[in-house]
């Protein structure tokens, strides 16, 4: 099948999802113009700062709950069942739960003083179900930090050149930052100026690369990036995640641009199957296929993002649609983009099978191979490092702030108030299961665990309709499928991590799969108080 038809119908379902869908969304969530929001009236200069611009929060937005999932996750799932699949499952999970799941942890935290889905739980629900998905959401970010600073130092020590475009990004972005916020120079030339900055620095990359003379480059990287979490994440956002965000936004914007231009002009056929079989790898199409393509159709550390720093710089609730429901969608193209990259820039199954294998660069290596190939007619040469300097830049950005995040529960759930060895827990617990595990091993658990933080977000959603006595079948229906899906993946890999001496992964999943049943309990017990009735 041509790759420009799948690109296009995907392309159409978004915009008619954001057009009519959203626009529902926007009622049920009585969304007001008028509203004053918690970045306005609770401004500390530091977590509570009200974006300059719409695009400025949705820059930050849109890089953080983007990161590489987009990319790897779809790529393994075309790997193990075909790209049939994979794209069904992200046009219909973007727009009809992902982005409703996004839209709805936002609005909920921006009308409730930008507080976190997890803290919202206790009013909602009950103490005891804010303790527990606070721990749940902890165990998950922890997970999500491991995984990407494994992936991140994986591409810096493979791919040398992207280093300088990595590392200089971060002194841009504080340069960026500056002339904004402190210069009050014109929005429209810092971000000339920024742009035109990241540029000459993935130029300087390409004829200075950095290569690392030790005994394991990979973890010499991981400990630079542990450091850099951090101190990214205890800095006030204006210096660096708000102005960082956004240029990287930029930057996946131009990469997506360049992406599907290439669709159009190229119009590469999909070379690898539509649809594998049912089963692939000891992995069943329900539940795997829905957890390994978890960001890109729907993912739970989204809730964390737009309930944790997005609602914290929202100017207006106004914007709330363009950011939280926009952005899902945006992401979603990213991941039918990465589809198509594998599956008709690659020539064959073999290829992306050479990419996956031990010792190779994985997907991140087959993706910038793929995009090279699509968009050789517009971008020559260059097309596969450009790709890659674009995702590991995503990948610092959903680094620091989800070690932010995970301050904020340290904060909450440990009584720690200082914040910087509230970081350094979260920082030594991520390095320590990032650096001595296998990716390919935490994945499958990452993803479930994103799924059911998304499923846990929708049923506190779906509380939150109920008590306002609004309808609640947007959210409930997904929230049943996700609870579902994502306990079942929990469940299926539990036999195979203790059979395969991975105790503490088995251990860990267990520990997820009883909060999540726990966290059901307790719904179920507030249902019975309010509406009087045995369920």
């Amino acid at each position: 099948m041509n790759s420009l038809l799948i690109a296009a119908l995907a392309a159409a379902s978004f915009y008619f999802g954001y057009r009519f869908y959203s626009v529902r969304l926007e009622r049920l969530y009585g969304v007001s113009k008028k509203a004053v929001t918690p970045a306005h009236k609770n401004y500390d200069g530091v977590d509570y700062v009200p974006a300059k611009n719409w695009l400025v929060l949705f820059g930050h937005h849109f890089s953080s709950i983007s990161g590489a999932a987009p990319v790897i996750g779809p790529i393994i799932a075309v790997s193990l069942w075909g790209w049939g699949p994979a794209v069904l499952w992200i046009v219909i999970g973007s727009i009809f739960i992902g982005a409703v799941h996004d839209f709805g942890s936002l609005v909920l935290s921006v009308k409730r003083e930008g507080r976190s889905i997890a803290d919202l739980t206790a009013g909602i629900i009950s103490r005891r179900a804010k303790l527990v998905f606070a721990s749940f959401v902890w165990l998950t970010l922890i997970l999500v930090i491991a995984v990407f600073v494994y992936l991140c130092a994986k591409t810096l020590a493979f791919e040398p050149k992207i280093v300088i475009p990595s590392i200089g990004l971060i002194a841009v972005a504080v340069l960026t930052g500056h002339l904004l916020y402190n210069k009050k120079m014109n929005y429209a030339l810092v971000t000339l100026i920024g742009l035109a900055a990241i540029f000459l620095l993935v130029s300087l990359g390409a004829k200075f690369p950095v290569r690392i003379e030790a005994q394991n480059p990979q973890v010499f990287w991981g400990y630079i990036l542990l450091i850099y979490c951090f101190f990214a994440s205890i800095a006030p956002v204006q210096i660096l995640l708000q102005p960082r965000d956004y240029l990287s936004a930029y930057l996946l914007v131009f990469g997506v641009v360049f992406g599907y231009a290439g669709i159009l002009i190229s119009r590469p056929y999909m070379s690898s199957p539509f649809f594998k079989g049912w089963n692939a790898a000891d992995s069943a199409l329900w539940p795997m296929l829905f957890v390994t393509i978890a960001c890109g159709a729907i993912s739970g550390f989204h809730s964390l993002i737009a309930s944790g720093t997005t609602s914290k710089q929202l100017s207006s609730e106004s914007e709330a649609r363009k950011i939280g429901y926009g952005a899902m969608l945006a992401e979603a193209l990213v991941a039918v983009l990465a589809v198509i990259a594998v599956s008709a820039g690659l020539k064959n199954e073999t290829a992306l099978a050479g990419f996956l294998g031990k010792g190779a660069s994985g997907p991140i290596g087959a993706f910038g191979h793929g995009y090279g190939e699509i968009t050789r007619a517009v971008l020559g040469g260059t097309g596969g490092f450009f790709a890659i300097v674009i995702l590991n830049a995503f990948i610092l950005t959903t680094l620091d702030t989800a070690t932010r995040i995970g301050r904020y529960l340290t904060h909450e759930l440990f009584g720690i108030k200082n914040r910087y060895i509230a970081t350094l827990v979260i920082v030594v617990l991520s390095g320590w299961l990032g650096l001595s595990g296998n990716w390919s091993k935490i994945w499958p658990i990452f993803g479930a665990a994103n799924q059911l933080v998304a499923a846990i977000a929708l049923l506190v959603i779906t509380m939150w309709l109920l008590s306002r006595g609004r309808p609640t079948v947007y959210t409930a229906v997904p929230c049943v499928f996700m609870l579902l899906t994502a306990s079942g993946a929990l469940i299926y890999k539990i036999p195979a991590y203790f059979r395969g001496g991975d105790r503490l992964l088995g251990i860990v999943s267990s520990a997820l799969l009883v909060l999540a049943l726990y966290m059901l309990y307790e719904t179920f017990g507030t249902l019975r108080k309010k509406r009087g009735v045995d369920l």
